[in-house]
């Protein structure tokens, strides 16, 4: 989608509207404290549940406090604290890597910029942009997860199924003033009233305007 008639952006202005009256408190549901916890937890969520993740870093941010202890921790010992995430030694690789190039790079900082983000290990588009909105409050763009991907097809916001190019359409049928919240929003109303199987349309206060993209209606 490159060109936007008037009737998606009206549906997208209602679509916004809607979530910030309901969702006007969404965040993160990743559990940090720190730019560097969030990286992690970010990393770590990968083809896993927050619920999961937040269990596993309850214990993991007691034990590992800094970069250093991180970047000097013996891989198969890390791998065994993430392992119930899932795709551990991956994951104990990238958060190992990363945080070496954060001491050896960036003086054991997260930086704060979408071209350094992009060069750590383990971290794409989608996790600068979850560490700069809500970490560093900078809104350079939209975060696609699963559930902001599938609820802005299924909305008739983008017709793309690459997360880059939905980013790309969302970024310009919303104000950039909502480009961090936005993300949030649609997750919790997909957690909460649109799954991805059997999505409770009837409670849905958007049933008249989303075109339903998808569903499959009851005959």
């Amino acid at each position: 989608m490159t060109d936007y008639d008037s009737s998606v952006r009206r549906r997208a202005r209602t679509i916004l509207k809607y979530l910030n009256q309901e969702y006007l408190d969404a965040e993160t549901a990743l559990n940090h404290h720190t730019p560097l916890q969030l990286v992690v937890a970010t990393i770590l969520s990968a083809q896993c549940t927050d619920a999961r993740v937040n269990k596993v870093t309850q214990k993991l941010f007691k034990k590992y406090r800094n970069v250093d202890d991180y970047a000097d921790a013996k891989p198969e010992e890390l791998e065994k604290d993430i392992q119930s995430t899932g795709f551990f030694r991956n994951k104990a690789k990238n958060i190992r890597h990363c945080c070496q190039q954060l001491k050896s790079e960036h003086g054991g900082h997260v930086p704060d910029t979408m071209e350094e983000l992009v060069q750590l290990a383990g971290v794409g588009r989608k996790t600068a942009n979850v560490v700069l909105g809500t970490a560093f409050g900078k809104a350079l763009g939209v975060v696609v997860d699963t559930h902001v991907s599938r609820l802005s097809q299924r909305m008739g916001l983008t017709t793309f199924r690459d997360p880059v190019r939905i980013e790309r359409d969302l970024m310009q049928l919303l104000p950039r003033n909502q480009w961090i919240t936005f993300s949030h929003q649609m997750i919790s109303h997909g957690r909460r009233v649109c799954p991805a199987r059997r999505p409770k349309c009837e409670i849905c206060y958007l049933r008249k305007t989303c075109p339903k993209v998808g569903v499959e209606t009851k005959s």
